[in-house]
């Protein structure tokens, strides 16, 4: 009989993960199964997630190593920074705007009154930040001790030293070749690790999404729902349309194709709700299913995963203009730019900070003056738009490495004559 594929495998447990929250949801949280089924399926949602926590620094810090080492080999590392920075700032730039147009051709939040909220915003205590001080704070966060860093789990501080360590390597020539060579054999060994893990994607992932169905707020989300389907269509409207769009002018790859060998990775990040744990499974998808060259999916994808987060630059932008609507303030155009580039900023800045995305939240709200208790509305409803956002982060690391690969393929022909 034919071993089912792994991708078939994940396919089941997600369909399995969704019915069995919906059954747990349906008990109701007092009744005893549904309690045992949720701590069940609490253990396994974490453990899987531990593992993939387990192998991300050292697979970021080598992966972007050994990376940037061998571009430099290559002389292609300037034309690599350049195209995937470019990248960034054009994917996210276009997710906000699409962000903005939508609440404001959607209006949500209209005839909503903020006092029915009051109850939430009066437990609610923002942390709050000016620009300023973030700006010092996440230019604080890029350089630290190495060691502190790899111990605490700080991917922003690993990227940062792994790509200064892959500049001096390769600046150090010759000398330096053995540590490379070790570096490469200790990736190897991670991207076996991850291998591993993978096996127990479809259990983790049926574990997660039973968790997610099961202890949603129903009358909530009803009350929310015109922002929810505003965010989440948007959101997927960026994720389905507009990123493959991009895929396919630049490179040609069908976005059937794209979708079938970034499967895993999508899905792992949308039960995760996390870029970072998603990691080991995006660039083991990245490389074996989408042939992206491992030097650029090293460089490329562990620096996505900390900057480039199309989904929560446009959440964080829709849920302003929805704040605004509940308070019953206009935003001029103006203060919509503010908020456009506040809502990059900070959901380029996001990681290194404990509860990344509320901080950054809390300071695209203040940027024109909104209540920063307000976030506490959406609170509840988060952990839901965080699975559609964050698998859209990943798609859009998965999709720059494919964009780049390409341009800087082709302007080495270019230059080459060929």
């Amino acid at each position: 009989m034919k071993k089912t594929s792994l991708n078939t495998q994940i396919l089941f447990g997600v369909l399995a993960g969704i019915l069995l929250g919906w059954g747990i949801s349906g008990l109701g949280q007092e009744s005893a199964v549904a309690q045992t089924g949720l701590y069940i399926a609490g253990l396994i949602g974490t453990l899987f997630i531990d593992l993939l926590k387990m192998v991300l620094i050292p697979l970021v810090f080598t992966s972007i190593a050994v990376g940037v080492a061998n571009l430099r080999a290559h002389r292609q590392m300037h034309k690599v920074w350049k195209a995937t920075l470019g990248f960034f700032i054009f994917s996210m730039a276009l997710a906000v705007m699409l962000g903005l147009t939508a609440a404001n051709l959607f209006r949500p939040g209209e005839g909503l009154q903020l006092a029915m909220f009051q109850d939430a915003m009066r437990g609610f205590e923002a942390r709050q930040m000016s620009l300023p001080e973030f700006f010092a704070h996440f230019l604080h966060s890029l350089f630290q001790n190495p060691i502190t860093a790899l111990a605490q789990g700080d991917v922003l501080a690993v990227v940062v030293f792994a790509l200064l360590l892959g500049i001096a390597l390769v600046v150090g020539g010759e000398r330096y070749a053995n540590i490379i060579v070790l570096l490469q054999e200790f990736l190897e060994l991670i991207l076996m690790l991850v291998g591993w893990i993978m096996r127990l994607a479809p259990l983790g992932i049926m574990a997660l999404l039973v968790q997610l169905v099961a202890t949603q707020d129903t009358a909530l989300l009803a009350t929310l729902i015109k922002f929810i389907v505003v965010v989440v269509g948007t959101t997927l409207l960026h994720g389905v349309v507009v990123l493959p769009l991009i895929l396919y002018l630049v490179t040609g790859m069908a976005p059937l194709k794209f979708w079938r060998g970034a499967r895993e990775a999508l899905v792992t990040a949308f039960a995760t709700s996390s870029s970072s744990a998603t990691l080991p499974v995006t660039l083991r998808c990245v490389e074996q299913h989408l042939h992206v060259k491992r030097d650029i999916a090293g460089f490329v994808v562990p620096l996505g995963a900390t900057l480039n987060m199309d989904g929560t630059a446009l959440y964080e932008a829709a849920a302003a203009l929805f704040v605004a609507n509940l308070v019953g303030i206009e935003l001029n155009l103006m203060q919509q730019m503010i908020v456009f580039f506040t809502a990059m900023v900070g959901a380029m800045g996001a990681p290194g900070i404990p509860s990344a995305g509320m901080v950054t939240m809390v300071l695209v709200l203040q940027s024109v003056g909104l209540p920063a208790e307000a976030i506490a509305i959406l609170l509840p409803i988060d952990r839901l738009l965080d699975a559609f956002r964050t698998a859209v982060n990943v798609e859009g690391d998965m999709v720059g490495s494919l964009v780049v690969q390409e341009w800087v393929k082709s302007t080495h022909h270019d230059k080459s004559g060929v």
